[in-house]
């Protein structure tokens, strides 16, 4: 029987995906520097709120993060395991719909306002379009969530990022799938000094050709496409009904199953 392993796009076995919160001015250099090293990130935006102060205004959202993710992080960030069902629907909903209005695309999405979060509106939210969330505690490992509305990330960019990425990169079994998940406030790079750390993370594990760089939601439909895969019982032939190309490894060797193809298998056993 053929022996089979889920792969990143590619053939790869390890991602990389990042994720900020609030729509801050400090974006635009952080955007920046994502694009010059070919990162990737997600920016969860409060609509309600843009244009207050010092965040992004509404009107520059579709330019700035262009190639990479809008996702929702409530309208007002409120502290919504403090609030009733209604309002949480009106948070959400509200929030992708303005964010929908400017991207052009829809935001599936989100980040949990102050981290906060609950069984009551993890429920909620696949009803309300929103197919991941993540949450603040870290998990200073590298593995894929079990649970998408709890996505644990990685680490925060204070904590121990540098010797994190080191371990990243220098992963190398690929009887595994790694996930690094970087997530911070851009404006902290402000308030404590220390954009140098960015500069040097960026430039550091950005560019390798065996790390897949996506957004969150990138992860999330890709796995999902993988999750829809029809393998025969037999495993000697896969069709994938999905729209997108999923890798997989047989035998050791890489093979792409596009969207929409029937594809046989190395050479299967009894």
């Amino acid at each position: 029987m053929n022996r089979i392993l889920m792969c990143y796009p590619g053939g790869r076995h390890k991602a990389l995906t990042l994720s900020y919160d609030d729509g801050r001015s400090a974006d635009r250099r952080l955007v920046e520097m994502f694009n010059r090293n070919g990162l990737k990130g997600t920016f969860h935006l409060n609509a309600g709120l843009l244009g207050e102060g010092d965040r992004i205004a509404a009107e520059e959202v579709q330019a700035l993060y262009a190639g990479h993710e809008v996702s929702a992080h409530t309208l007002t960030h409120p502290t919504i395991a403090r609030c009733p069902n209604e309002q949480i629907v009106h948070e959400v909903m509200e929030d992708r719909r303005l964010l929908e209005k400017l991207v052009g695309y829809p935001v599936r999405g989100m980040s949990y306002p102050n981290g906060s979060h609950s069984r009551r509106i993890r429920d909620l939210l696949p009803g309300l379009g929103i197919e991941y969330a993540r949450v603040v505690p870290s998990t200073g490992q590298f593995g894929l969530p079990e649970d998408w509305l709890q996505w644990q990330p990685t680490c925060h960019h204070n904590h121990n990022l540098t010797e994190l990425a080191e371990t990243f990169v220098g992963l190398h079994k690929k009887q595994y799938l790694y996930l690094m998940y970087v997530w911070g406030h851009s404006y902290e790079f402000d308030n404590d000094g220390n954009w140098e750390r960015m500069e040097q993370f960026c430039a550091f594990a950005g560019g390798r050709d065996d790390v897949w760089y996506a957004t969150n939601l990138e992860i999330v439909e890709y796995a999902g496409a993988y999750e829809r895969l029809k393998f025969s019982a037999s495993l000697d032939f896969v069709f994938n009904p999905t729209a997108a190309s999923v890798w997989l490894d047989v035998n050791g060797q890489i093979v792409e199953v596009k969207g929409g193809e029937q594809k046989r298998l190395g050479q299967a056993e009894g």
